[in-house]
């Protein structure tokens, strides 16, 4: 993909539905030159403001829909936007399930203007089903008591920080963001239901012993849409190590007010009773508290309530500090 972009968050109004905007201002931000938004949008990520021409003349390459939302569906709405883009000389990037090519109104734009359309949410082919073979090296995978709270997150901080000791480690990304980002992976939740563990089995190979897999988790067990694709990654990826994900304050799921969350330590039986099929041994590492919407004081006063609550390291990767370093140590251990 090209190299400096231009983040698209069309006219969205919920905060967890541009995470693939977030995601690369806080992991790929020399690469983001601005925002672009249309109106009636409420959301931002702090970036300058820019339209498609003036993001090309500070130097963007692409403009990328920072928008995950319900289905990955690129509204009609956005075409004016889109195309817009297209003509200021930006090729389009879209990790939505609805594809860039498959819409003839912004295919036949590319073609006349010579932009490129890049569908990033594809599989690989010749995915095979999974085997539940024991593979070597270790793996750790980041669940949440939802979507949208801080896996993909985790997962990284991890990855770093086990590098940063001096541990063999690789970010496995799962989902279009963190494709991005990483620049490879497989995006699950486009993957045939049942191909998902043999898709987390390619993703994370075999091996030496020493080799840590750092595999970015989706949706959550609990979640009435996107359970199926957890338990597919659960089982293909056979973690040795898991790290429960939650925002406090959260109480129903994104999208759907009428599903309440899990508690953390339901989340912790449920996910070691059915991740046991591919991994015996399977446990719980810890808890990731995504606590950006809380001050420092209040943040760290319930990471340490909350660990001495459950008996667990818990930590907020993004604040650092000595409870992520536990957090480490124990993943480590």
């Amino acid at each position: 993909m090209p190299k400096s972009y231009l983040l698209f968050l069309g006219d969205t109004t919920i905060t967890g539905y541009a995470k693939t905007a977030f995601g690369l201002r806080d992991w790929a931000g020399d690469a983001c030159v601005g925002e672009y938004a249309l109106a009636g949008a409420t959301v931002s990520t702090g970036l300058p403001r820019l339209s498609p021409a003036e993001a090309r003349l500070r130097g963007a390459r692409a403009m990328i829909i920072g928008v995950a939302n319900a289905g990955g569906v690129i509204p009609d709405s956005w075409v004016a936007g889109l195309i817009e883009a297209l003509e200021a000389g930006l090729d389009l990037v879209s990790g939505m399930h609805m594809k860039l090519g498959d819409m003839p109104v912004l295919r036949n734009a590319a073609e006349r203007l010579g932009r490129e359309l890049i569908d990033v949410r594809t599989p690989p082919a010749g995915i095979r089903v999974g085997t539940g073979a024991k593979r070597g090296g270790k793996r750790l995978l980041t669940v949440g008591t939802d979507c949208a709270l801080g896996k993909k997150y985790t997962a990284l901080a991890i990855a770093r920080a086990f590098r940063a000791r001096g541990v063999n480690a690789d970010f496995r990304a799962t989902g279009q963001t963190g494709i991005m980002i990483a620049g490879g992976g497989i995006p699950m939740d486009a993957v045939v239901s049942d191909f998902l563990a043999g898709a987390a089995e390619l993703l994370s190979p075999d091996a030496p012993a020493d080799h840590w897999d750092v595999i970015e988790g989706q949706g959550s067990l609990f979640h009435p849409a996107y359970a199926a694709v957890t338990l597919g990654l659960l089982h293909g990826s056979q973690p040795d190590l898991f790290v429960v994900c939650h925002e406090p304050g959260r109480t129903a799921m994104l999208g759907h007010p009428g599903f309440t969350l899990p508690s953390i330590e339901t989340v912790i039986a449920e996910t070691v009773a059915l991740g046991r099929l591919t991994n015996p041994a399977i446990r719980c590492a810890g808890v990731s508290l995504n606590t950006g919407a809380l001050g420092t004081e209040t943040a760290a006063a319930l990471i340490a309530a909350e660990s001495d609550r459950l008996g667990l390291p818990v930590a907020d990767p993004i604040r650092g500090g000595a409870a992520f370093e536990r957090l480490i140590d124990a993943c480590l251990a």
